[in-house]
Parts: structure tokens; C-alpha cells; sequence
């Protein structure tokens, strides 16, 4: 049971910020038909602060949107329209009048019973007092997660990255967007000021996805909770051990679980009643509790960690613990964050989070629907370890998907509910009590049976229902890699500046580190992103060919054999691929200027190109006393570079992500 169809039987709410309870049923002849939330902002609207409304519809209702003052002046409309699903409208008023506003939706499609949704705001002529706090917390819990609340924070998200599908769209740090208003609509929505203050937080992709819904549940007043969990090793998925809630903020910063060895009472707590706890060892299998473990070496005791005192100070804590092993947990098992939802529109909503087998996690954010032929798109966003974020389309060369055992479950997933029990205890809801649920029904388990060709034929059919103009559906495969090597041209650029600051040598880690570690090398180096654009690589090389094995999948000109489609497309690809150009800047500061065809052409090259201490120069893979290498002036230590041409150099050729053993 889909969203879809699960909202069709639903009557309409309207959610209101106010201190009471948020949620009203509407009433009139308009029930039947407007299954609409209305949020205003701040919490509690004042003359005082810019008043922001946002109407959010599960159905594809058409209309125009209007903020109707307390003198019955229209102040502001809106007929853009949002989204889909959830459908959204927002409108501003920076300096409201005290009284009672009028929020309406007037339907473009009206019928005999219901032309005209409207509800009414209340503006007060006076700043409220906040809201209250409980005793060491850092905010109340006064709403649940449901369909509704859900669908809040997808419109949430979306706006808050919305531009057009072909702009590009990047900023050097979380913050920048928080503090744009015109696209957070939760900018000081307390009245606190809380966004005015400076953070200094540099979330890596994991760590993105996790603050992006707590800041979410902050400012609504909803559960919010994080995993404790390992990486992965040794053939096994990542595990979670531990889970923390936003009602307990003095035990948020637990030492993270080892990645060979897990204690034995932190594995007999994880372990269900009845059955014997199992120890990870190092070196071998599997083994029980009762079996000694080899005796640590003794280690200074470290200071423990100061309890957070200010929501960004938690947030702090939740990124030091959270990790993307924590989204790639085993999609069958529940003590987990995430669970996987099936392959559908109305299931991959933004807000919902991408798990990448390799150690990426990207956050979707926008669908664009497949018109005239040009496929459709989901839009997605994640962040680098330089703190930057990029805004980029889902193809296979940005959301890769393989299933191995030792990298846990790639694939589409929400955020598992957070409920309270009977109790008064924040958990989680298990699997079957998500399918059970009407307010959401959407576990599902089918990404797990599928192979990777099967994932992405069945994304295409999502995004693109219906059959494809070849040519069309080629050139925008193309125009993704092209973004993709332009969001490297950043990250290049970034550790070339770096270096002009620190000339000293990066440490280089050793063996599968080198992908997922912390410090400078982290920051500067590129060999994930570089990994992904050999595949990016091969994936536009070979549209032809592909187009010719889904040969029913697009729409095949009257009169044209599968042949000459194919010779076509190479044409075609031949031609785009020498025009589109990307541009860096030399070790001298000057510009170099590639195409996208110089870019493929040097394919081998990037499999040595990641390394933060060669000049950029080498890192685009410029030939050895051309030009273009002229003003190189830096070069790897040779060690770093015997490590890099040996079986490292093997897995990016072979396109084979190395794992922990």
C-alpha cells in the first residue's frame, strides 16, 4: 500500500505551529478532496517576524495560493507549485499585521462542492514567549512522526534545495543554506534567533542526512534518534549496536564500536533473549562470549566527553558517532535507522536517503517528471568531506548498486519512525509494524533481490514511464558525467588551495583506508569520487549498447534498425563529447581548458589521479612533458606512489571496491 493510495481514504488535516495540538480535521464540503497541511512560520506568528506559509498536498491539486490580511487585502499569492508527491505552495509576508490571516488555496479545477480551501492564522501583536524546554533537553517533544508530518519535511527538503533542474547548485558549507531564507522556511522558526548563530559544523555525507532531520525534528517538535554501528568487516554488514534519543542528550557521544572486535557486553545487550552473543575476532570467525578474547593493550584513560549544552553542540555529538556504515545496514534487520522502501514515485520522496555500497550517502530532493520524450530525473544532494554541497541527478554514475555481503544493503531508505511505547520510552518502529501501519506501509524488501541491471532498468521505468527518445535519453546521460567531472574540478581545487596554505606532505593511509578515512587526506583526496567516474565513464561509453540491449525501452524511429539507431548514437556521442568543456586552474594559477572527450580519453590516468600531493596538473591526468604538465611543481612522495601503482591501481581498473578483510 503506496502513499498514493493510502491517502485516498484519508480526510484532510490541516497542522498548525501552534503551542497546542497541531493537528485539526477540516471540515466542509472540501474534506473530501484537500488532503492539505498548512504550516505556518515562525512557531508562533508575530507582527514582529516575516510570516511564511506552506500549503502541502499528497494529491496534484492545481491552484493558486493567497495570504489574505486581517483588512481582507490579498498580500501576497502564489501559483507555483511544488513538487510531486507531496505537492507544495509557499508565500511570504515580511512585515504581517496583527489579527487573523487567511491562508487559501483556490483550486484551478474547482467543483460544485469545493472551490476554495482556506484556514486561518492567527498573528499576534505581541512577541510570544518561547516555547518551554524540559531540564536538560534541547527541545520538547509535542508532535509524531505520521504521513503528515512526513510529508512536511519532504516539501521541507525540497525547497530547501529547489532551483532549476539545469542549474548548477553548490555551496562550500551546511550553513549556507540554512541561513538563506528564501530557502529554509525553518529560518528561526522558534524565535529564538537559533539560526543566527554561528556553528562551524562541517557535516560529511553520513552526517548530512542525520542533521538535515534533526534539525527538522528540532524546529517541529519531533523524536529524533542515531545509531551506534560498525563499518563492516570481515564479510560482515555493518551492524548497530547502540541507539540514542534527543531525550537523552547526556549519552551521545559513546566510543564507537571497533571494526574487528566488539565487546562482550555491548554484544550480549544487541543480543535477543534466548541466544548466544557472538564476538567478531580479528583475525577468524565468529566466536562466543565464553571464548577469552585476546587482552587488550592498555591505553590511557581519556577525559570523558562534555554532555552538550546547545542544539549545534549536539549535533556535534551525533556527527562524531554516525558514519554510512549506519545507512548501510542489512536491509532485513531493525536495529537500525533506515529501512528500504520499494522503487516507485510516490515511495522515493525527498528526504528519502541513498545508500551507496561503496560509503557515500547522497539525500533525494526533487523529481522531474519525463515530458516530450527527455527522461525524467530524480535530483539528489550530498556532501563532501571538504564540507561542500552539490546538488546532482541520479544516474548510474553517482548511485552505484552492487550487493556484497560485506558492504551491507545499498539502495533507497527512509528514516525508520521514532514512536513512544506505552511506556513513555522513545523506539523505533520494528519492519512488520511499518508495513502494518497505514501512516506508512512502504518497508519493502525488493531492492534486496534485485542484481544491479534489474535496479537500474527498473529506476529508469520509474523516472521515465514511458519509451524514450534515444538520442534524448544518450545526451542527458552525457550531460550527468559532464557534472560530474565539473564537481571534481572543485574538489581538485580545493586541495590545490589547501596545499598553497600547508605545503607539507598529506599522510597517505594504507590499503582500503584510503577511501574512508579522516584528516587531510580525507578532505583532498578523490579516490571515491574518482572510482565513480571510471563507472560514469563506462556507463556513457556504452549507451549505444545499451540502447540496443533495451531496444523496447525506447522509442525507435519509424523505418530504423536497431543498427542504425546504434551508429547514430555514436555519432551523437562522439560530437557531444568533443563540445562540452570544463576548465581548471594550473599549479601557476592559470586556466587549462579539457573536453569531455580529453577527460574520457585519459581514463587510465585517473586510476593514479586521487592523491591530494601531485600537482593538479597530474590529477587531470596531463601527459608528461606536454604543455599542459609545464607548470606542475609537485609530485607525490615516491613511496605513495609505489602503493598507488601496485593492487590499489588494480581496483580502479577493475572497477572492484576493495573491503576491510
Amino acid at each position: 500500500m503506496h502513499l498514493a493510495s493510502r491517502f485516498a481514504a484519508a480526510t484532510a488535516a490541516f497542522i498548525f505551529a501552534t503551542l497546542g495540538s497541531p493537528v485539526h480535521a477540516a471540515s466542509g464540503p472540501c474534506a473530501e478532496v484537500a488532503e492539505i497541511s498548512v504550516l505556518p512560520s515562525p512557531l508562533a506568528p508575530w507582527k514582529g517576524a516575516p510570516l511564511r506559509v506552506m500549503i502541502v498536498s499528497e494529491k496534484p491539486l492545481e491552484g493558486v495560493m493567497s495570504l489574505v490580511a486581517p483588512d481582507g487585502s490579498v498580500a501576497a499569492k502564489s501559483s507555483d507549485r511544488h513538487g510531486g508527491a507531496p505537492y507544495s505552495w509557499f508565500a511570504e509576508i515580511a512585515e504581517p499585521a496583527a489579527g487573523t490571516w487567511h491562508a487559501t488555496l483556490a483550486l484551478d479545477h474547482p467543483t460544485a462542492d469545493c472551490s476554495t480551501i482556506t484556514h486561518d492564522i492567527s498573528v499576534s501583536a505581541r512577541k510570544p514567549a518561547p516555547v518551554a524546554v524540559p531540564a536538560g533537553r534541547f527541545w520538547k517533544v509535542r508532535n509524531t512522526w505520521n504521513h503528515e508530518t512526513e510529508a512536511l519535511f519532504s516539501a521541507w527538503i525540497e525547497k530547501l534545495f529547489d532551483a532549476p533542474p539545469d542549474q548548477d547548485l553548490s555551496w562550500k558549507a551546511w550553513h549556507e543554506v540554512l541561513r538563506d531564507r528564501s530557502r529554509n522556511f525553518l529560518f528561526n522558526y522558534l524565535g529564538r534567533g537559533e539560526d543566527n548563530v554561528k556553528t562551524g559544523l562541517r557535516p560529511d555525507c553520513a552526517d548530512f542526512v542525520y542533521f538535515l532531520r534533526a534539525y527538522f525534528a528540532y524546529k517541529i517538535g519531533l523524536p529524533f534518534g542515531y545509531s551506534n554501528c560498525s563499518r563492516g568487516t570481515g564479510g560482515r554488514a555493518p551492524k548497530c549496536y547502540q541507539w540514542f534519543d534527543m531525550e537523552h542528550p547526556e549519552m551521545t557521544r559513546p566510543p564507537a564500536p571497533p571494526e574487528q572486535e566488539i565487546a562482550p557486553a555491548t554484544i550480549a545487550d544487541a543480543t535477543p533473549p534466548g541466544q548466544t552473543p557472538r564476538i567478531l575476532n580479528m583475525f577468524g570467525g565468529p566466536q562466543s562470549a565464553a571464548t577469552p578474547a585476546p587482552a587488550p593493550a592498555a591505553t590511557p584513560q581519556k577525559p570523558q566527553p562534555k554532555p552538550p549544552t546547545t542544539f549545534s553542540e549536539y549535533l556535534r555529538d551525533v556527527g562524531d558517532v554516525v558514519h554510512t556504515g549506519a545507512v548501510r545496514v542489512a536491509a532485513s534487520d531493525e536495529s537500525t535507522d533506515f529501512y528500504t522502501v520499494p522503487l516507485a514515485q510516490d515511495t522515493l520522496r525527498p528526504g528519502t536517503v541513498y545508500a551507496d555500497p561503496y560509503g557515500h550517502v547522497l539525500m533525494l530532493v526533487h523529481r522531474v517528471p519525463e515530458t516530450d520524450g527527455k527522461p525524467g530525473v530524480f535530483l539528489a544532494v550530498d556532501a563532501e568531506p571538504d564540507g561542500s554541497i552539490t546538488r546532482k541527478r541520479f544516474w548510474r554514475g553517482n548511485f552505484l548498486f552492487v550487493h556484497d555481503a560485506a558492504l551491507g544493503s545499498p539502495g533507497f531508505k527512509h528514516f525508520r519512525p521514532i514512536v513512544r511505547d506505552k511506556g513513555g520510552s522513545l523506539r523505533r518502529l520494528a519492519n512488520a509494524e511499518i508495513t502494518n501501519n497505514p501512516q506508512y506501509a512502504d518497508f519493502s524488501l525488493d531492492q534486496s533481490k534485485m542484481s544491479a541491471e534489474d535496479f537500474y532498468d527498473r529506476m529508469d521505468d520509474v523516472m521515465s514511464p514511458e519509451p524514450l527518445d534515444p538520442v534524448k535519453a544518450m545526451t542527458d546521460a552525457i550531460a550527468s558525467l559532464n557534472e560530474q567531472v565539473k564537481t571534481r574540478v572543485t574538489s581538485v581545487e580545493n586541495g590545490r588551495k589547501y596545499q598553497e596554505k600547508q605545503p607539507g606532505e598529506v599522510a597517505m593511509p594504507n590499503g582500503p583506508s584510503i577511501f574512508e578515512t579522516s584528516g587531510a587526506w580525507e578532505d583532498y583526496s578523490t579516490p571515491a569520487r574518482d572510482f565513480r567516474l571510471l563507472i560514469a565513464m563506462d556507463v556513457v561509453r556504452g549507451y549505444p549498447d545499451r540502447v540496443v540491449r533495451r531496444g523496447a525501452r525506447y522509442a525507435m524511429p519509424n523505418g530504423r534498425s536497431v543498427a542504425d539507431v546504434k551508429s547514430e548514437l555514436q555519432g551523437v556521442l562522439a560530437s557531444e563529447l568533443a563540445s562540452r568543456k570544463i576548465s581548471y586552474t594550473r599549479s601557476d594559477g592559470s586556466q587549462w581548458t579539457l573536453s569531455l572527450k580529453e577527460v574520457l580519453d585519459r581514463a587510465a590516468s585517473f586510476e593514479m589521479a586521487y592523491n591530494p600531493n601531485d600537482c593538479v596538473e597530474v590529477r587531470w591526468g596531463a601527459p608528461e612533458n606536454s604543455e599542459e604538465a609545464s607548470t606542475c611543481k609537485r609530485h607525490a612522495p615516491q613511496a605513495q606512489r609505489t602503493k598507488m601503482s601496485s593492487e590499489y591501481r588494480t581496483w580502479f581498473r577493475e572497477r572492484h571496491w576493495p573491503t576491510h578483510t
